[in-house]
């Protein structure tokens, strides 16, 4: 059930399941979503469901390929692009990226022993100067927060486009039954 993370036996888990976790629940912002609707831009923001799917899935990536000592990510999938789709960038393909993140993820801080480890501070404007490295940890708390934040985004967004709640919308995803007090949302059948 994504409304909880179940209990964890250790940071470790705890921290991946959380993540994991925030994943879910932005990648239920985008269930039933049409591929017209997953590049609307309803609100004040230029910011679509899709843009926030393509942007968390990049953004940890780079954040791992950091942990791990990769090289940066640069050209094609510089921070400019990162919010741009594509028209190869499908509602399938969006999530099957935020899914392989994800993966990589797990297994890149599977390999490591200690969360403590030094990650180095990026070279960008908003990260202070004066600081050398950050842990693996601060890392793995930085991507909870970071796509809770757009997991936050994408709700307002997606209700802006059709009134669909993030608890209706997990309901819906996980089929639970209809109460009193919420009716899961589902895709309406395309009117002709």
């Amino acid at each position: 059930m994504d409304a909880n993370v179940p209990p964890v036996p250790d940071e470790r888990s705890g921290l991946l399941g959380f993540l994991a976790q925030q994943r879910r629940v932005l990648k239920h912002a985008a269930y039933g979503l049409t591929e017209e609707q997953l590049r609307a831009t309803p609100s004040a923001s230029a910011l679509s469901v899709g843009a926030l799917l393509k942007h968390v899935a990049f953004t940890e990536r780079g954040w791992i390929i950091r942990v791990t000592g990769g090289p940066e990510p640069s050209g094609e999938d510089s921070y400019n692009q990162q919010f741009d789709l594509s028209e190869s960038d499908t509602l399938e393909s969006l999530l099957a990226g935020l899914d392989a993140a994800g993966a990589e993820t797990e297994a890149a801080i599977a390999e490591i022993d200690d969360l403590g480890r030094a990650v180095p501070v990026p070279d960008q404007p908003w990260f202070p100067k004066d600081l050398k490295a950050w842990s693996v940890r601060w890392v793995l708390l930085h991507l909870i927060e970071e796509t809770a934040r757009h997991a936050g985004h994408a709700d307002i967004i997606r209700e802006s486009i059709d009134g669909a709640t993030g608890i209706e919308l997990l309901a819906g995803a996980e089929n639970w039954p209809p109460s009193p007090w919420l009716t899961p949302w589902h895709p309406q059948p395309p009117t002709t």
